[in-house]
């Protein structure tokens, strides 16, 4: 390696060989500038699951997975979790700084002035099977839209992109509170502008037009912190879904129905569904140094769901703000039922002491209480990847925002390394064998 960078050697390169531009951000490790390689050495890289490739530049997000830091425009989300709501968070997330009061007052008027959907929207939603997976319908519905709201869909106008940017977030829980309504049979209920975001889905979920329903302030409080804690995190499977769909050009809202989709996986955005079915299947506390047995057992299928992270080496810096939270709802919202938070408390306490997980750093994550969180609340299990959808809207929108307006935007086009048949000639049908 040179003062400047790598020194790379290969056949067919000549005795100085090629050199590779190291670039450093403001934070996180560097990152060598691969362009060259293929145009002067005639190479790819090989990096499945883009384990140690950088895809992008962006400003937004950053994390320390060693650390355990999680960084929103350079503010720690502990900070920001103690002192802002959600939609002061995603006004730094969209535009790089914390509003000022007339900021977040015009902010939140345009917000609350957006919350509507085209009635032919709902009529969509109602054209669902009855039993149709939530997931499905906010896709579908999110990726209609650019159906019904075409007339500001030009993504190199930077006001075109606001009030996309705007019209989305503000219609994000008013979609994904009617097909949870359609779900289960009741009524659609309107937005309420007199609500904060929080409230009002609260009320768009739970209310019924047969009596006045109020939102208990914690529920709303509990939301609140979710959707912060789930905002953004930086190039994630559906973060760069929506990059890379966004990329070709395509209209916004197709993007974000990617991003969606993307999100619905399992292993992505199923993770705290995952923890509440482990949960029930260990049942009670006498069975988990069984359970705990079975998870350090390579044969056994088992798996610990909710603990370690594929970015955190160390701890999850959002599970102690939500473990915090759970406790406040569970000793608040009425009418809950304890025993898969004791369960869990009691599983975190015996596996942090095991020498398996502590050696392998395998640290409670933000999923192994999120999903507790929103069993609490009263939101079914189907609903949870919803949630996550509607706080991770926000990030999607702002990582397509950026990418939009980066001058050096290009198409994305992974490469490979192909493995198949070498080149044969065709055998007619008649002479195969």
């Amino acid at each position: 390696m040179s003062d400047k960078g790598f020194r790379l050697t290969a056949p067919g390169l000549d005795k100085d060989g090629l050199e590779l531009e190291v670039r450093s951000g403001t934070l996180g490790p560097d990152v060598v500038s691969i362009a060259p390689l293929y145009r002067q050495a005639g190479v790819f890289t090989f990096d499945p699951g883009f384990v140690a490739t950088a895809s992008c530049e962006s400003e937004i997000t950053f994390i320390d997975g060693e650390k355990g830091i999680l960084l929103y425009r350079g503010y720690p989300v502990d900070q920001l979790a103690a002192n802002c709501s959600f939609l002061e968070v995603t006004y730094l997330l969209l535009y790089g700084d914390l509003p000022n009061q007339q900021q977040l007052d015009d902010f939140l008027y345009s917000i609350g002035h957006h919350t509507m959907v085209h009635q032919s929207l709902l009529r969509f939603i109602d054209g669902f099977h009855y039993d149709a997976h939530p997931m499905a319908m906010v896709s579908g519905v999110v990726g209609s839209m650019a159906a019904f709201y075409h007339d500001s869909m030009d993504i190199d106008n930077r006001r075109h992109r606001d009030i996309f940017a705007h019209r989305i977030i503000a219609k994000i829980p008013t979609i994904a509170a009617a097909a949870y309504k359609h779900s289960v049979g009741q009524p659609f209920i309107y937005p309420r502008n007199d609500l904060n975001y929080c409230s009002n889905l609260a009320n768009m979920f739970f209310a019924v037009p047969c009596e006045e329903y109020k939102v208990d302030p914690v529920m709303s409080e509990a939301l609140d912190l979710l959707f912060i804690l789930h905002a953004d995190h930086e190039q994630n499977c559906s973060t760069s879904t929506v990059r890379l769909a966004g990329s070709s050009g395509t209209n916004p809202y197709a993007a974000i129905a990617a991003g969606i989709s993307a999100l619905w996986g399992p292993a992505h955005g199923g993770a705290n569904e995952a923890v509440l079915n482990m949960l029930k299947e260990i049942g009670s506390v006498e069975n988990i140094p069984k359970y705990v047995a079975k998870a350090k057992d390579r044969d056994d299928p088992f798996r610990m769901m909710g603990f370690g992270h594929r970015v955190y080496k160390n701890f999850d810096p959002r599970a102690t703000l939500i473990r915090d939270m759970a406790h406040k709802v569970l000793g608040r919202i009425d009418g809950v039922d304890t025993p898969f938070f004791d369960l869990a408390l009691k599983l975190e306490e015996v596996a942090l002491k095991d020498e398996y997980f502590v050696e392998k750093k395998l640290y409670p994550n933000v999923d192994f209480y999120s999903g507790i969180i929103y069993r609490a609340l009263g939101i079914p299990t189907s609903m949870f990847t919803v949630m996550f959808a509607v706080a991770r809207t926000v990030g999607w929108v702002a990582h397509w925002q950026e990418m939009i307006a980066d001058p050096k935007r290009k198409i994305g086009r992974p490469r490979q390394l192909y493995i198949g048949p070498e080149k044969r000639d065709l055998v007619p049908l008649s002479k195969r064998t």
